[in-house]
This record gives C-alpha cells, structure tokens and sequence, in this order.
C-alpha cells in the first residue's frame, strides 16, 4: 500500500498523491524537502519538533480515568518498524516501563552487596522493647520476610545513569507527569521543574534510593494514582504554596521505609500476605494525606519540616485508617467525583525552581521517634 505524503502551508494540511505533484510557487522550492520524508519519520523532524515545543511545556488539568486509560492502552501498542516490520526492541530509550518489568529487575539482578546493608527492624532495648512486645504490632509473618528484604535492598540502590533500566523509570516518570511523548535528557533543568532540587535525581535520594523512583514510578503508572499524582504536582506550583513534588515524594518514601522497619506495617502485610503493595499503598496514602493537610491548613515552604514529621507520627500510629482514606479517595476517582483540589486555582506567578527553595525533609529535623500504641 502506497501511503499519501503530506505538505504543510500556512499551518494547513495538504495531502499529495504518489503520482501528483505539489502547487508551485515561490516558496514551494523550500517544501520539496518534505516529499521524501515518510509519515512514520514525519515526528523526528526538526521543523515539526519546532512547532511541538509549546505544546511540551503544557501542564495538564484534571483529566478522566476513562481518557488517560485510552492512552495508557494506545502507549502499549506495540511499536512496528516501517522498514522490518518487526517489532520495537523494549530496551529503546522511548518505551515506556511498568513498575512490574522494573521490579523484575531487582529481582533478578544480584543485589547482596546491597542486601548487606540493610537493618530489617529497628532494635529496641529496655523499656522501648517491653513496650513494643506488648502494644506494638505483630511480627511480620516468615514467608514475607524475604519480600521486606527486597524491598529495603532496593532503598539501597542509588540511580545509574548507565542502566538502561534506570533511565526509562527516569522517561516514564517525566513523560507521564508533564504529558510530553518526546525522550528529555537525564541531566537537565526540566528535573528541577518536577521538584528535584537539581538538575541530577540521583543526588536527591538521600535515604530512599532507587526505591524512591519506583514509587514514583507506582504512581504514575495507573490512571487512577495518576490524576492525584498530577492534581499534587498542581498544588506543588502554586503560587504560595509551592513546595518540590519529587523532592517531597522522597521524603514520604523515607517514612514508608521507616514504618516498614518499626513493623507499622507487618499487621496489613500479614493480612494481605503481602508486603511491596502494601508499601506502595502505604506511600500513595501518606502522600495523598499530605497534599490534603497542606492545602486546607495553607502550609507553605517554611512548614515542610514540620508537616512531614507530624505526618509520619500519625501515619505509623494509624497505617489502616490512612489506607482507608486512599481507597476512599481512589474510588471517587473511578466514579469521576474525586478531587484534591476542587476548584482551588494553581495558578499565579511562576513559581521559583526546587533549588531555590529552602526545604526541610524527614531527614533534617532532629529524630524523636514515636513509640506509641497502633490503631488496628
């Protein structure tokens, strides 16, 4: 089948047939250069990446479950090379990954140097440990330990830049939350536009590792997790507000990470059997409630410190409840009724990048940990 060619003037379409030729004009000389480019090359075209560029900077509103699930299924598609026929290779830069294909790559990749590292439980000694053999949660069931294992291993692991693995979570991840389908470099200001605080993610990871992109990665992954991704990042870029939406996704993966090893957790792990998306629920959870607290109590930049170690006290004391909430939350969105945000306007000043913000994780405030009783 002989496919028509396309001519571009004065931002219209115009279509020519293989044995026609195109209206002559002055100018027609300089669109010559486009008869021989075929329609499946037409989108690596300068020009025409030229006149996409606005369009790539466009933030995205709230947008349907049942829209953003048409184009979860067009992205899977399988991609056919005009010239074999054969199918796209996975590992290609633009293919976008799952958090299952990237979790089967820690699992089947030696990880012991990593493994070695981790402390699975927090020690208690003295009163603490009486305390926690008589209020605190069960342990975690034997079966599940190897599991927990991964997953603290993976916290580990920094970011290779090498690693084609790496890169596509690093592709997916900014491809869904901007809503580009260009590839963007792995080392750039457009990181510092998402909430890193430079233009290198790898440096941000303090403390959650590679564990802290897959999580990112679980987000934005479903159509669901992926409106209250998007409708945070909106928050994120208010104008008073605004706060670093990667840099905080991190620090929420750290309290992930430290209700996994205080055994918050190991009660709805048991009760699931098992633990990697109770984790990941956990930390959608968590995030979803920090967006909630940080818009109805107007905190801003100044607060963030504050804010988080509240916030990882009352998640590790009522993990059920907060998973709860997100259900809640996740099911209004399948009915088209859930919103963050409602009608509150994002809009204002542009806000300033992630490195000139004066941010205050998890990590930098004194750590009081609360040792208190666990809501079932």
């Amino acid at each position: 089948m002989v496919l028509p060619r396309f001519l571009i003037f004065d931002n219209k379409v115009e279509s020519v047939s293989a044995g026609s030729s195109p209206p002559c004009d002055k100018d027609s000389s300089a669109l010559l250069a486009f008869r021989g480019i075929s329609i499946s090359e037409l989108k690596n075209h300068s020009v025409l990446q030229a006149l996409t560029a606005e369009a790539n900077a466009w933030e995205p509103r709230v947008v349907s479950t049942e829209v953003l699930q048409a184009q979860e299924e067009w992205e899977a598609v399988e991609s056919i090379h005009p010239e074999t026929g054969s199918r796209a290779s996975m590992d290609q830069p633009g293919q976008l990954i799952s958090f299952s294909e990237a979790l089967q790559h820690f699992q089947t990749v030696d990880l012991s140097s990593f493994k070695k590292r981790i402390q699975p439980t927090i020690r208690r000694t003295g009163l603490a440990a009486l305390r926690h053999y008589l209020f605190g949660p069960p342990k975690l069931h034997q079966g599940l330990r190897e599991e927990r294992d991964l997953v603290l291993t993976i916290a580990q692991c920094g970011l290779d830049s090498q690693d084609p693995m790496h890169g596509r979570v690093l592709q997916t991840i900014y491809k869904k939350l901007t809503g580009s389908k260009f590839d963007c470099a792995l080392h750039g200001d457009h990181w510092e536009d998402l909430g890193f605080q430079g233009t290198n993610p790898a440096t941000d990871l303090r403390g959650a590792g590679f564990l802290a992109l897959l999580h990112l990665l679980y987000l934005v992954m479903d159509s669901k997790t992926l409106l209250m991704a998007r409708e945070i990042l909106r928050l994120s870029r208010h104008h008073i507000q605004q706060f670093p939406f990667c840099l905080m996704s991190v620090n929420i993966t750290r309290i992930a990470i430290q209700a996994l090893r205080e055994e918050c957790l190991s009660r709805e792990c048991n009760r699931q059997q098992k633990v990697i998306p109770v984790v990941n629920s956990f930390y959608a959870a968590t995030f979803l409630r920090l967006a909630h607290v940080w818009r109805t109590q107007h905190k801003t930049i100044s607060d963030s410190g504050f804010v988080l170690k509240d916030l990882e006290m009352s998640a590790k004391k009522s993990p059920r409840r907060l998973l709860k909430t997100l259900e809640t939350y996740l099911a209004g969105v399948s009915k088209g009724q859930g919103s963050l945000l409602g009608t509150q306007k994002c809009s204002g000043p542009q806000a300033p990048h992630s490195k000139d913000l004066t941010f205050t994780g998890v990590c930098d405030l004194p750590s009081h940990l609360s040792e208190g009783t666990w809501l079932i």
